[in-house]
């Protein structure tokens, strides 16, 4: 394949723009250029599409495009980590602000704001109103990870994408549901009423999907207890089908997150034959592009 040069002055979308990615051999262009093909093969040919991600991104506007693949039901089923529940629900009923990475953390904590990243969350608009909601909409029960989504999702707005993947029955799974405001909530309340997690439920629908569906996929942004726990289930299926990996964690270490697509094939996480990709960069940047070139692609704006 010849490298060829970007002609900007054909480019009339973003589409466009990913086309001449793949073709220009621009080192993680061309990796994006991939990844886009790769997708579009997973929408038309029915795979069964995870999606994975920490929660530090839907502390940011990448929530919103989240937010579009589950109502668009561009993807079949959710892992994430517990703080994803926390700033979907949070920023529901209160704003976040744009901060600075070189903010003084010392004068941030007299003032009563929390620093992520480069956003900046008053702690009235995360603890407090956190603690007010979980306490309003949960009962006496026992509650799966997906069913805690579910039941705060159908209590927000249509901005969460909690709230479209209750509407759309789309599941959220949360292996580490007690690592958060939200589960740390949910224990609060067990001390005085009758609640329990359920997580072997989930595990359940997990093993139904892994050993029931024929192709699966899986879009995976940074790593951890998200990442893992999808392609740990992905073993039993003899290796995800497709997979797309974006990264900003280094290999060298020998991290979950900084973790390659060929590395899983050794584990049986990722088939000897699948098409997948690492790009490796911000998914705050990456992600929205490559999504937004998937709609234009797909006819889906």
């Amino acid at each position: 394949m010849i490298v060829e040069d970007i002609e900007l002055n054909e480019i009339k979308g973003i589409d466009d723009l990913l086309k001449q990615f793949y073709k220009a051999g621009g080192f993680t262009a061309k990796k994006v250029g991939i990844a886009i093909n790769i997708m579009e093969e997973m929408v038309k040919d029915d795979y069964f599409i995870f999606l994975t991600f920490p929660a530090c991104i839907v502390a940011t506007g990448t929530r919103g495009v989240i937010k579009e693949l589950v109502r668009k039901k561009i993807v079949n089923a959710i892992i994430t980590t517990c703080g994803s529940l926390d700033h979907d629900l949070a920023r529901s009923f209160k704003e976040y602000h744009h901060g600075t990475f070189d903010a003084d953390d010392a004068e941030l904590r007299k003032k009563g704001i929390h620093r992520l990243g480069n956003i900046f969350i008053p702690e009235e608009n995360y603890g407090k109103i956190i603690e007010e909601k979980i306490q309003e909409i949960f009962k006496e029960g026992k509650y799966s990870s997906k069913e805690i989504a579910w039941e705060i999702g159908k209590n927000l707005n249509e901005n969460a994408f909690l709230f479209w993947a209750w509407k759309n029955k789309i599941p959220v799974y949360v292996p580490a549901i007690t690592d958060g405001a939200v589960g740390w909530q949910l224990w609060m309340l067990s001390q005085t009423k009758k609640i329990e997690i359920d997580l072997l439920k989930d595990e359940n629908e997990l093993a139904d999907i892994f050993f029931s569906e024929k192709k699966i996929g899986g879009i995976i942004l940074g790593g951890g207890v998200s990442k893992h726990h999808l392609i740990w289930w992905a073993q039993f299926h003899n290796g995800l089908d497709m997979a797309v990996y974006i990264t900003s964690a280094p290999e060298w270490d020998g991290s979950l997150s900084g973790a390659r697509t060929r590395e899983a094939i050794s584990w049986g996480k990722l088939k000897e034959k699948a098409k997948h990709v690492t790009i490796e960069g911000d998914a705050t940047v990456i992600f929205p592009l490559l999504i937004a070139g998937l709609f234009e692609r797909l006819s889906l704006r």
